[in-house]
């Protein structure tokens, strides 16, 4: 089946802004949640393509990415959970598992701490909680970052969805700020995860394997997995468009196996 069969998509009216959304696929709802920068096709086109047999996926441009509109007020994770939920409100989906990368791991585990109720299962992949879980040095090169030398291809990705300069800014300095002004996840909210929560990342990727193993020690039901990869190609194309086809076809199958178990 091409993994167009059975596709919708639109503007989902939520919290005050319209959030663009595609939706690929039939059977139970896994929502995928991408990262900073960048935009819900973007990072998951692998997965759509793999896995559009089994789930019902739902693909969401967050705040200031891709097709969405933006709000001039700081970003948090917590109203990227907020608006998530509120798509599948008016979607009428009451229960979904959640699929986020990077930034979108992070919001993923928020959804779970703050929306159990909504929450089947989670897979957050590249995620943080803890700023000295970032690889040394991150938060020194985030304070120098300029749009200059944000990664090229998720500047091409930005402008061909949306190709107005300043709200490529606003993104730009949205993401960016949020994590310079991150707040460390307390233990304490991590334990309050009940959800099964599958733990994802690469052993050369911008958060140290260290720190994905301790995310999986405060969290009752999880697992981990630790990858020979860098950030996120072990589940998409790398910064220069090539695929390792075997690496991800078996990330996926991993995923696959967790939330069908």
């Amino acid at each position: 089946m091409n993994f167009r069969q059975n596709f919708e998509n639109g503007y989902s009216e939520t919290n005050g802004i319209r959030l663009y959304y595609e939706i690929y696929g039939e059977g139970k709802p896994l929502v995928l949640i991408h990262g900073g920068g960048s935009s819900g096709f973007f990072d998951f086109e692998e997965t759509i393509k793999k896995l559009h047999k089994t789930f019902r996926l739902i693909v969401i441009d967050l705040q200031n990415h891709g097709k969405s509109d933006h709000r001039d007020i700081p970003e948090t994770f917590g109203q990227d959970a907020k608006d998530i939920i509120g798509i599948l409100e008016n979607l009428g989906i009451g229960k979904a598992s959640f699929f986020g990368f990077s930034n979108g791991g992070t919001t993923a585990l928020e959804i779970a701490r703050i929306f159990p109720e909504r929450t089947e299962k989670i897979v957050a992949a590249s995620c943080v909680t803890k700023r000295y879980g970032m690889m040394d040095g991150f938060f020194d090169a985030l304070e120098n970052a300029n749009l200059e030398n944000m990664p090229q291809y998720l500047k091409n990705n930005f402008l061909k969805l949306n190709p107005d300069p300043e709200k490529f800014r606003n993104m730009f300095e949205k993401d960016r700020q949020r994590m310079i002004s991150f707040q460390d996840i307390e233990d304490t909210e991590l334990e309050k995860i009940q959800s099964p929560v599958f733990l994802i990342s690469g052993d050369r990727d911008v958060m140290k394997p260290e720190h994905i193993a301790e995310i999986k020690r405060k969290i009752p039901d999880s697992r981990m997995m630790i990858l020979p990869a860098n950030h996120g190609n072990y589940m998409m194309a790398d910064e220069n468009g090539n695929l390792d086809e075997k690496l991800i076809s078996f990330t996926l199958s991993q995923i696959k196996q967790f939330l069908k178990s």
